[in-house]
């Protein structure tokens, strides 16, 4: 979920919101100006949304050029985990310098990943395309947001938002599909170079149209800036991060679980972010994270439900086209047409589950069915074969869709009135960070046991078939495997894919535990309150 989807749910009070932005006066500006820095804020926001869907249908084409199946999870998870992490960085250098400048350098990041990605020669540069696109996007994504409060009035803001998060939630739908389209009828390097024109009509929008205001800190000095930014903090956090999905991604595949690296990764991993605890007790107000914020019960409990809701949702959304191509041997085009009723059942229950909370006025029973309802779609495709009804594999796709869309917006009112007001923007940004840090690990431990379970798979069920020819991608099995080994190697994949579900059931039902916690409180009584 991005800031555009999230700010639409805040309080009903947009002075407090603008000045805690960036402390600017109402904007007053001539509509013309207004549509069109945000029609190159959408096209920003599409691109940012885009380039965390569009590689699902792709990359079976890509690990046949690169051949290089064990590298699947880093494709998106490098893009996911660095944007993630960045994310609240990107907040304090808005805070200490000009809005404009800072999302024209996010930009300029983020395009020349794009570009890194489109030409990129082996997996590894297409790995650190990804990386330093995520840098970027993170700028993005809080930038689209400051600039709107700086540039649009009061009234008007909640439709520009509006906007946005349509933009965010339609990339939903159209990333797989799109990226099946360009990879059958182009190359999958067009899946990053279409950010490049649409970037540079953003950079000329924001360029002559934005104002370049002046930041919330003033003219604080460069050691004070640097103080409010928390960086021990934030260091500590992303190191202590890269080293848990480094162990978690080496762990099984390049050595075993009990190498001295892995060893020393986690151990690493797990002193980095002790270490980053203790940095936020002692940072207090200026911490990445605020301890109070964690240490409120509903906070607690939706924080739970949203690091397991958002790690179940990415395995799906990466191995579903994946089985799809493989088992069923589907183009890129058609594995993207067959994962839509997932794509457009988000969308659709996302708002109905907005809409039935504000006519129920409560959001506790919806986020509980949303865990039950999501865990068994999630169990339902975990028993997806080679021989398995197409319409079958559409019906779980529609009820996990329906599980997961229920709560998907709806997670983001809880802050809303679980906090005080003054804490409601904090308590979304640590929402969304720790789901979308989820979906990183997640991802990495998705494609650590679809690597070992493949492995053993083939082992048992096909011991003449050499791992690395079936790795060397997904859309050449039926080219490189003998016919006659053809059945088993492909209900090895399927098993290996469907194992891997296994991780997401278990992932949905532990959400149960987060919404099961949340105490029963109506959002009419908080809106009476302010």
């Amino acid at each position: 979920m991005t800031a555009s989807e999230t700010t639409r749910l805040l309080p009903e009070n947009p002075p407090d919101l603008a000045s805690s932005t960036k402390g600017t006066e109402e904007p007053s500006k001539s509509s013309r100006p207004q549509l069109l820095i945000t029609i190159g804020l959408c096209l920003s926001i599409f691109c940012v949304s885009l380039d965390q869907t569009v590689l699902a249908t792709a990359i079976p084409r890509i690990t046949d050029e690169f051949q290089s199946l064990k590298n699947v999870g880093w494709y998106g998870s490098s893009f996911l985990f660095v944007f993630t992490a960045t994310q609240m960085m990107w907040g304090k250098l808005y805070q200490g310098y000009t809005t404009k400048r800072m999302f024209l350098l996010g930009l300029a990041i983020f395009e020349l990943g794009s570009l890194l990605c489109g030409i990129a020669p082996s997996s590894a540069t297409l790995v650190a395309g990804r990386s330093l696109a995520g840098l970027g996007a993170g700028s993005i994504n809080s930038g689209a947001l400051f600039i709107i409060t700086d540039t649009i009035p009061l009234d008007k803001r909640p439709v520009y938002m509006g906007f946005l998060g349509c933009v965010h939630a339609v990339t939903k739908v159209t990333g797989p599909l799109l990226g099946g389209v360009l990879t059958d009828h182009a190359s999958w390097r067009w899946c990053f170079y279409i950010n490049l024109p649409m970037g540079l009509v953003t950079a000329i929008v924001i360029l002559f149209l934005v104002p370049t205001n002046q930041p919330k800190m003033g003219h604080s000095s460069l050691k004070d800036k640097v103080k409010s930014m928390d960086l021990p903090g934030s260091l500590l956090l992303i190191c202590g991060t890269v080293a848990l999905l480094l162990a978690l991604q080496w762990g099984g595949s390049e050595y075993a679980w009990d190498d001295w690296r892995i060893r020393c990764l986690f151990t690493l991993s797990g002193a980095m972010l002790a270490a980053f605890a203790v940095v936020q007790v002692w940072a207090g107000d200026k911490a990445t994270i605020p301890l109070r914020i964690l240490w409120n019960r509903d906070m607690l409990s939706i924080t739970l439900w949203g690091i397991f809701n958002g790690g179940a949702m990415i395995i799906f959304i990466y191995y579903l086209p994946i089985w799809y191509q493989a088992v069923e041997g589907f183009s890129a085009t058609k594995s993207g047409l067959m994962t839509l009723p997932t794509q457009l059942g988000l969308v659709f229950c996302s708002l109905a589950g907005g809409i039935f909370v504000s006519l129920v006025g409560y959001y506790t029973p919806f986020l509980i069915a949303s865990s039950v309802i999501s865990t068994l779609g999630a169990a339902l495709l975990s028993t997806l074969h080679p021989s398995s009804h197409l319409i079958s594999s559409m019906i779980f796709q529609v009820l996990l869709s329906l599980g997961i869309g229920l709560g998907s917006q709806n997670s983001t009112i809880v802050p809303q009135v679980a906090v005080q007001k003054e804490d409601v923007v904090i308590a979304i940004s640590t929402l969304t960070f720790v789901q979308a840090l989820s979906s990183s690990v997640s991802l990495v431990i998705g494609q650590s046991v679809f690597h070992n379970r493949l492995v053993e798979n083939l082992r048992v069920s096909a011991p003449s078939i050499d791992p690395s020819t079936v790795e060397k991608g997904v859309t050449m099995l039926r080219d490189t495997i003998p016919s006659e080994m053809l059945a088993d190697v492909l209900g090895a994949f399927s098993r290996a894919i469907t194992e891997t579900f296994h991780v997401a059931v278990v992932m949905c039902a532990f959400s149960l535990v987060g919404s099961a916690s949340l105490r029963w409180k109506s959002i009419r009584e908080k809106t009476v309150e302010e």
